[in-house]
């Protein structure tokens, strides 16, 4: 029998598209989530945390801190994900910009949801990158005092390692979490879920039950459902996104976390002890 385990299930890039975001709030009313994250500079925004606020009671929900994506360039911050990882690795981000940026978005978040983020990650992993995490780290521990919101930190577990999540720890997950550690901000240490967003459903429920029984208590097992829209055309992942969706309301997902011994818990719980 398997040891009972404890797991944060969040779904990334809410507002980012209806269907994304439909399918989210449809997985939380089903019990299948208990974290999102919220892409604050997209229009959609507004109305999307008006229609997520009757679910607040059964999830976190965090700021998905954006660099890289069409949202932050036409903001004008924005970069490619490679130029970004560019400037990370050759000294980094000017903290002062990454300070305006990240209160910004910080101040979004708060103007729709009427509270804190419960925890703060990235679009693409940014919240690691150099002269972002150091400015981060700071800004969530002065604006929020003694219960600042919780941290993702994209290391995956041992034996669920690959080249793509290797290069996404080695962007600065263990630089973050030890100025994390400094400054009092909890951490979720490890993430589950990365993968390169191939295979169809079959191949990502076998991959969910690796992940399921693989991950530590108190991991952050990420996912990225959506439902296609006409709107998401444009998406690069949008049919990773529907099989995601399918597979997490189905009912062999249950079956999986039953036979894994998991239960899904809010990271603002776990986390904080």
């Amino acid at each position: 029998m398997r040891t009972p385990r404890s797991l944060v299930l969040c779904a990334d890039d809410y507002a980012q598209g209806a269907g994304v975001s439909g399918a989210i709030r449809a997985l939380a009313a089903q019990g299948r989530l208990t974290a999102t994250s919220a892409m604050v500079l997209s229009p959609r925004w507004r109305e999307d945390a008006a229609a997520l606020a009757p679910l607040r009671d059964r999830l976190d929900v965090g700021l998905h801190l954006d660099w890289t994506s069409a949202f932050a360039i036409a903001a004008g911050h924005g970069l490619p994900l490679a130029r970004a990882m560019r400037r990370a690795l050759l000294g980094g981000f000017d903290r002062e910009r990454a300070r305006t940026v990240i209160e910004r978005q910080l101040d979004a978040f708060e103007a729709h949801w009427h509270a804190a983020p419960d925890h703060v990650d990235g679009h693409q992993h940014v919240q690691q990158f150099a002269g972002i995490r150091e400015t981060l780290v700071a800004t969530l521990a002065r604006r929020y005092g003694a219960r600042p919101p919780w941290l993702r930190i994209a290391r995956a577990p041992a034996g669920q390692r690959s080249v793509k999540s290797r290069i996404i720890a080695l962007m600065g997950a263990d630089t973050l979490e030890s100025i994390a550690a400094g400054a009092g901000v909890p951490c979720a240490k490890w993430l589950s879920g990365i993968y390169d967003f191939q295979g169809g459903e079959a191949a990502y429920a076998r991959r969910m039950a690796r992940w399921l029984a693989g991950s530590p208590q108190a991991s952050v097992l990420m996912c990225h459902p959506g439902s296609s829209t006409p709107a998401d055309r444009d998406d690069p992942i949008a049919p990773a996104r529907a099989w995601e969706y399918a597979h997490l309301a189905s009912p062999d997902f249950a079956r999986q976390m039953a036979a894994a011994g998991v239960t899904l818990e809010r990271g603002s719980a776990l986390l904080r002890h």
